[in-house]
């Protein structure tokens, strides 16, 4: 692709960095802002640089969050012993939009995938395993995606608490195999932690 200006290059070149943008559709969305007046580009370009600048992870389940300690967190009515173990915020948006769950969550920040170099002390995992051995958590709902990386994280975390006197459940599989829980509709999803199943009797089926 020829540039007629080193200035639009470097936007494509950088937009085309973000996940799911190839060069043409960054070369769309760069012509797009210039078509706009400038305070749009202005406003996007300070909103990014205050989120990348001030963003805050809560100190208890690592979500993104504009405080330290998050809504759902510090809301009194959650069921504080029940915790649902996710990749990241996009499944908590997710689960929180079917209104089924009423506990606290744990954001392990990714899933473990050796062929990307990920293990499990590049995760929120330890964390996890320290708050279950404190005696305040009842249930664990496993709620990574049905995917070989989602199981490999999930079979390490109940291996991690083996002794440990706790409920575990996964979500009922009418979540496909190899779907991301994202992308699961607000009815399947919210019948999938409704009628979650003891995790045991998802290792026996998988």
């Amino acid at each position: 692709m020829e540039f007629s200006s080193k200035l639009l290059e470097k936007a494509v070149y950088e937009m085309s960095q973000l996940p799911g943008i190839g060069k043409r559709t960054a070369l769309r969305l760069v012509l797009h802002l210039l078509r706009q007046p400038k305070t749009q580009t202005e406003h996007l370009v300070m909103a990014l640089g205050t989120l990348r600048n001030e963003i805050k992870f809560c100190q208890n389940c690592h979500s993104i969050s504009d405080v330290n300690i998050c809504d759902i967190c510090s809301n009194p009515n959650r069921v504080r012993d029940m915790i649902c173990i996710v990749e990241d915020i996009r499944d908590v948006m997710a689960i929180e939009s079917t209104g089924q769950y009423r506990g606290l969550y744990h954001v392990l920040g990714g899933k473990i995938s050796p062929m990307d170099g990920i293990g499990p002390q590049n995760l929120n995992i330890s964390s996890l395993i320290e708050k279950v051995k404190s005696g305040e958590v009842k249930e664990l709902i496993f709620a990574l995606s049905a995917t070989m990386e989602g199981d490999t994280t999930n079979f390490y975390i109940y291996k991690q608490l083996e002794g440990v006197e706790i409920k575990t459940s996964t979500i009922a599989r009418g979540i496909g195999v190899n779907d991301e829980l994202e992308y699961a509709d607000e009815i399947t999803l919210g019948r999938s932690i409704v009628n979650r199943i003891p995790f045991e009797n998802a290792l026996k089926n998988s």
